[in-house]
């Protein structure tokens, strides 16, 4: 981590991730990039469906290869590179046939190292297989939860997914939020943990770092009025008065209380509920 001489108030307890010497090119390979129009949680009716969001520095998006699709193609890291839309890093890697491509990258992966999309591949970080290929035991990032659906779960900078049975064609994973739940062994996976581990460790320091990244002021719903928040309302400093926490719209949220969806189509796979609350 990096930290920062408290020339100021703010600065005193700022910490960064260090990028010397992971880094290794500044400017991102032009041919896969395009521009990002800033929704500021906003739909197509202007309308704020996601509180929190607007401004922010201006970004590139970097398009970045989820599915996977050049198999038994060998593939060699020529950089490694920062993305402002995620917080893992990104390489850029150029396969046997000319092609390049951004993937996201695992930790312990250099610039040279080669990686391969195979049934036959090896257990190395950075391969690819199908999760029936992979042994109990082993960590996995970029996971399908759908055959050929391309990668949803663990790709967030720091994080993986233990697999822990293999049963009837379909293959149980620990999440990254202790759920365990099963997926069809034809889906695919990286082995390994996403890169920058540091990413979870970075105090922001002031308020405006977070307007850099495009986060608006979040206010306590005990701040408000009682007719803009269940908590709201009260003669001066007055508790929440209510049994258990509500989101703006009244419904559970936090302290332990189960969120989920209860009829949710997907329900049938999970094997183990999450751990929620403080004792997780």
């Amino acid at each position: 981590m990096k930290k920062y001489k408290p020339t100021t108030q703010s600065r005193r307890h700022m910490t960064g991730v260090t990028y010397r010497g992971v880094l290794t090119i500044a400017k991102p390979h032009k041919a896969l990039t395009k521009g990002k129009a800033k929704r500021a949680g906003r739909n197509a009716f202007g309308r704020i469906t996601v509180r929190h969001q607007g401004g922010g520095h201006k970004r590139k998006y970097r398009l970045v290869d989820f599915k996977y699709d050049k198999k038994d193609v060998p593939a060699k890291v020529e950089t490694i590179e920062y993305d402002p839309n995620r917080s893992g890093f990104i390489a850029l890697v150029c396969y046997g046939d000319g092609e390049r491509r951004y993937v996201l990258v695992p930790k312990t992966v250099k610039v040279g190292d080669k990686f391969l999309v195979s049934e036959k591949a090896e257990l190395t970080a950075g391969n690819r297989l199908p999760l029936a290929k992979i042994p109990v035991g082993t960590f996995v990032y970029n996971v399908e939860l759908k055959p050929e659906g391309g990668s949803r779960v663990a790709r967030s900078a720091g994080n993986y997914v233990e697999i822990v049975a293999q049963d009837a064609g379909m293959t149980h994973l620990k999440m990254p939020s202790s759920e365990v739940r099963k997926v069809s062994g034809k889906c695919w996976a990286s082995v390994g943990e996403v890169s920058n581990d540091e990413h979870k460790l970075v105090t922001i320091g002031k308020a405006g770092r977070n307007r850099w990244l495009g986060k608006r002021p979040t206010v306590r719903g005990s701040a408000m009025n009682a007719v803009d928040h269940p908590h709201g309302g009260g003669e001066g400093r007055a508790g929440r008065g209510l049994r258990r926490a509500k989101t703006k719209w009244g419904k559970p949220s936090g302290k332990g209380q189960k969120t989920r969806t209860p009829k949710k189509y997907s329900n049938f796979m999970i094997v183990k509920r999450r751990k929620v609350g403080k004792r997780k």
